[in-house]
């Protein structure tokens, strides 16, 4: 049974520890707008006009407190990759705790890989190759390792796990999928190298 005790939940992006009540409204006011706009016209034809305007606040203050229009949709996605976090620390298994580490092994690729086509274009938008920020980064990292350590995986066990993470970033499968490769056998070839990585499971 793998214990996910160690796996702390995602600070979303441009949230300090503390912030004044008024710039968390603003926060909250613009986030919500970034992803009503998103969700309405995809994440490539948003502007940073256009969320400050559907949240009623200058462009002044979307740039304060996001710093760049990447910036702003790395913090919507985060707001995505913190519910998903939720369900690997605390949510049913397998993808959550009480399945053995490789059912949660296998969950975690099919679900990244879902969660990673899903939110493509957020993360398109987020930046050159696709970016999370490194507290997401680093979660599924921690998890990934976690979770090979715990099947007795040997040897430079971090780059292992990064070498898992891999095909499930979204400037691989673009490329990947221009080439006429599926999402069907791109899930079977990630499960072949885990198994690989893992002993031939």
């Amino acid at each position: 049974m793998s214990d996910t005790s160690g796996l702390l939940p995602l600070p979303l992006a441009g949230e300090p520890v503390a912030e004044r009540s008024d710039a968390a409204r603003n926060r909250a006011a613009l986030l919500g707008a970034a992803r009503e706009l998103v969700a309405e016209h995809g994440a490539e034809n948003v502007t940073m006009d256009d969320v400050a305007a559907r949240a009623g606040v200058g462009k002044g203050t979307v740039f304060r407190r996001f710093g760049s229009r990447a910036g702003l949709m790395v913090a919507v996605l985060d707001q995505s990759e913190a519910h998903w976090q939720s369900q690997v620390i605390s949510g049913p298994p397998p993808l959550g705790p009480g399945a053995p580490a490789w059912e949660r092994l296998e969950a975690f690729g099919r679900s990244r890989l879902e969660t990673t086509i899903t939110h493509g274009d957020l993360l398109r938008a987020a930046g050159a190759g696709g970016s999370r920020s490194g507290p997401a980064a680093s979660f599924v990292l921690q998890h990934v390792h976690h979770l090979l350590l715990e099947l007795g995986v040997t040897g430079d066990v971090r780059l292992l796990a990064t070498a898992l993470l891999a095909p499930l970033e979204i400037e691989l499968l673009d490329e990947l999928r221009t080439t006429g490769i599926d999402t069907e056998r791109i899930l079977r070839g990630w499960l072949d190298l885990a198994r690989r990585i893992v002993g031939g499971r």
